[in-house]
C-alpha cells in the first residue's frame, strides 16, 4: 500500500457493516491499515464479523447499534473513542427502505421511518464526529443513484438519498476550513441482501444490466475502494462530491 492511499494509524467507523456494501467498505478500510469500529443492529452479526476481520489480522471493535436510536449512535461512538480515540474517518452507510411501491401509498409511519434512519442518523452520527476530527479527517454518506434519478418503486428512499447528497455538501462548506473533508457516494443496484427486491427479479435484473454500459450488476467490492480513496490522502482536495459508481446507468 503505498502512502497517498495508505490509511495506517487511522481509526475508522462504519455503520451497517456486516454485510453487503457496509462490510466491503469496512474490509478495506482495514486492509488500507485503519483500525475499524463496525455495528449491526443485531449483536450475533456484530461477533460473527469480528472474529471474521479478527483473524485477518485486523484491528476491530463491533458493537450492536440502532442508528435510529441517538443513545445508541452515541454509545458506538463513545465505545470508539474510548479504545483508540475520536474517529479519523466516518462512514455513514446503515440505512432502511421498509416500504416498496408507489409514492402515493406509502404509509406515514414508513416515510418517516426511511427520513429517520437516513438522514436524521446521519446528520446526529456528523454531530457526534466531525467536531473531534482533526484536520484531514473524511466523512463518507453512502448515498445512491436513487437521489439522483427518479425511481417507480423506492422514491422515497431516493428522496431520503437526494436530501443526503445535500447534507453533504452543506457540512463539506461548514467544515472545510477546519480540513475535514465530507463526500458521498451514490452507487448504483449492487448484489446485496438489502437489494434483493430489485435484482432477484430475473426480468428487472436483465433490463438493468441491457441498460448499464458496463453490462452488469455491481458488487459491494466495487464500493469498498471508493470509500478508501475518499478517506485517504489521495483524495485530499475532495469535499462536498458525490462519486457515482453505477457501471455508466446515469450518463445515458
Amino acid at each position: 500500500m503505498t502512502t497517498l492511499f495508505s490509511l495506517a494509524g487511522k481509526t475508522a467507523l462504519v455503520t451497517g457493516a456486516t454485510r453487503g456494501i457496509g462490510k466491503s467498505i469496512a474490509e478495506q478500510l482495514a486492509r488500507a491499515g485503519a483500525r475499524i469500529a463496525i455495528c449491526s443492529r443485531k449483536a450475533e452479526a456484530c461477533e460473527e464479523v469480528r472474529a471474521e476481520f479478527e483473524k485477518s489480522g485486523f484491528q476491530v471493535l463491533a458493537k450492536p447499534c440502532n442508528v435510529s436510536r441517538k443513545e445508541d449512535l452515541q454509545a458506538l461512538v463513545d465505545a470508539t473513542a474510548a479504545k483508540w480515540g475520536a474517529p479519523d474517518i466516518v462512514v455513514a452507510n446503515a440505512a432502511s427502505n421498509p416500504y416498496y411501491g408507489p409514492l402515493t401509498g406509502i404509509p406515514d409511519d414508513a416515510f418517516d421511518k426511511i427520513f429517520a434512519n437516513n438522514l436524521k442518523s446521519v446528520l446526529w452520527l456528523a454531530g457526534m464526529t466531525l467536531p473531534k476530527m482533526k484536520s484531514g479527517g473524511s466523512f463518507t454518506l453512502v448515498g445512491s443513484i436513487g437521489g439522483i434519478i427518479a425511481n417507480t418503486v423506492i422514491g422515497a428512499y431516493g428522496m431520503s438519498k437526494a436530501a443526503g447528497h445535500h447534507l453533504v455538501r452543506n457540512l463539506a462548506a461548514e467544515w472545510g476550513p477546519k480540513g475535514v473533508r465530507v463526500n458521498a457516494i451514490a452507487p448504483g443496484l449492487i448484489k446485496t441482501e438489502f437489494a434483493r427486491a430489485l435484482w432477484e427479479d430475473e426480468k428487472r435484473a436483465r433490463e438493468r444490466i441491457e441498460a448499464t454500459p458496463l453490462r452488469r450488476l455491481g458488487e459491494p467490492v466495487d464500493i469498498g475502494g471508493i470509500a478508501v480513496f475518499l478517506a485517504s490522502p489521495a483524495a485530499a482536495f475532495i469535499t462536498g462530491q458525490c462519486i457515482v459508481a453505477d457501471g455508466g446507468v446515469t450518463i445515458l
